[in-house]
């Protein structure tokens, strides 16, 4: 069987891209077609999650082996085959493509055909990828930007160390009754 798997991102205007798979094919060869095509680069722990109608993320193919989830059985990209997870058409998915930021395409499994073929084909791009961010992208955005340490987090410019009463404290222990 051939599957036909559609990727949408709600970031960038337009963006689309269309995979053939043959159903035999891994999650990790559908991994390596979705970096390709999106030039990206191999070095994020990327995720895919098998998601039910309200797209709430329910079992997930990782890169790498994880922590075991007693909810789910832990399914690594390169031992899952597309035909494990995907078995009929408009089954949902999110590829996780900026783990750090949580941000993902929308996946869904648009037709199964006959026939085979080899590996992942990307046959359909539209729009430009949007792209991962490093965690020195978010620091130089204008709300970081905007954000005064000292005042924001540690309160105002009128901060006086000789107001707090470090003697109202010394006495306070959890074992004390009175405290609840």
């Amino acid at each position: 069987m051939i599957y036909k798997i559609t990727l949408l991102n709600d970031e960038v205007d337009g963006f689309k891209r269309v995979y053939e798979c043959d159903a035999d094919a891994t999650f990790l060869d559908l991994h390596k077609a979705i970096l390709a095509s999106c030039k990206y680069p191999d070095d994020q722990m990327t995720s895919f999650f098998m998601c039910n109608d309200r797209w709430e993320r329910e079992q997930e193919v990782t890169l790498v082996e994880m922590e075991n989830s007693f909810e789910y059985d832990n399914m690594v990209m390169q031992l899952t085959r597309l035909s494990d997870l995907l078995t009929e058409p408009k089954q949902k998915l999110v590829y996780v493509f900026d783990p750090m930021f949580d941000r993902y395409f929308f996946g869904e499994l648009t037709s199964i055909m006959p026939g085979s073929q080899e590996g992942v084909e990307c046959t359909e791009q539209k729009g430009k990828a949007p792209k991962q961010l490093e965690t020195d992208d978010i620091l130089n955005t204008k709300v970081a930007n905007d954000i005064d340490i000292d005042a924001d987090f540690y309160g105002s410019d009128e901060y006086d160390a000789e107001e707090l009463d470090p003697e109202g404290f010394g006495d306070m222990n959890f074992d004390d009754s009175s405290l609840f």
